[in-house]
């Protein structure tokens, strides 16, 4: 599925590209690569992929973020190793991108060393989410993020979920509607994402994609609970 050396994942919050940027470090590390995961996401703390740093380093992936007190910051930092990360031809990168265009403007300020041909720009949709829950307003995200992270598409993740509510048809629409955005852009359908347990049922679907089993890493800490925890991560791991 990580074709280029440098992936990155845009999207709407709760587009589930932190999932997908993390599954797809730890498949490639797993597969014998050297890959780093950027977390980049400014926009909203629930998912920030940060918050699994040790974890994922004893997996094998070296996780680019802030750390120490600004571990959790909502600011715009864009630490220095994303720039030299550039440089380093022998390693994989995937970027998880926060939000929409606020968090691509991101990207725009590291518009003057992006590799452009080797880099590829991937949104990542779930049209059971507001904002992007038709055609229409999908391709209007997509323009708002390329002009700001002034970098254009190269793809589309159909991620559309319901996490443990999803079913085939909720997959098979989504991926519908991704076709649909992904024609007017004028760009391709890179993969279909799905919960792994999901992908047995899968197997009237004709995707024309590849289709990538998700292991479900994250999860809010409320989940299954009615305790609202206050500090620390907010994700936990499963």
């Amino acid at each position: 599925m990580f074709e280029r050396r440098i992936t990155v994942l845009v999207g709407h919050f709760g587009s589930g590209k932190t999932e997908v940027a993390v599954n797809g470090a730890l498949g490639l590390a797993r597969g014998g690569d050297d890959v780093a995961l950027v977390d980049l996401d400014v926009v909203k703390p629930y998912f920030r992929s940060r918050s699994a740093r040790e974890w994922m380093e004893r997996e094998g992936v070296t996780l680019v973020a802030p750390t120490g007190e600004n571990a959790y910051a909502d600011l715009p930092i864009v630490v220095p190793q994303v720039r030299s990360l550039f440089r380093e031809e022998g390693r994989k990168v995937i970027m998880d991108v926060g939000g929409d265009n606020s968090g691509a403007r991101v990207l725009g300020s590291l518009a003057d060393v992006f590799p452009g041909t080797y880099t590829d720009l991937w949104l990542v949709l779930n049209f059971r989410r507001p904002f992007t829950e038709t055609v229409d307003g999908a391709v209007a995200m997509a323009r708002e993020i390329e002009t700001a992270a002034r970098q254009p598409l190269t793809g589309i993740v159909s991620n559309t979920h319901l996490l443990d509510e999803t079913t085939p048809a909720i997959v098979e629409e989504g991926l519908q509607l991704a076709r649909e955005t992904a024609k007017r852009l004028e760009v391709p359908v890179r993969a279909v994402t799905v919960d792994e347990d999901l992908v047995p049922r899968l197997h009237d679907m004709d995707p024309a994609c590849p289709v990538v089993p998700l292991k479900r890493i994250m999860r809010p800490p409320f989940e299954g609970s009615r305790e609202t925890r206050n500090t620390g991560p907010l994700f936990v791991l499963n």
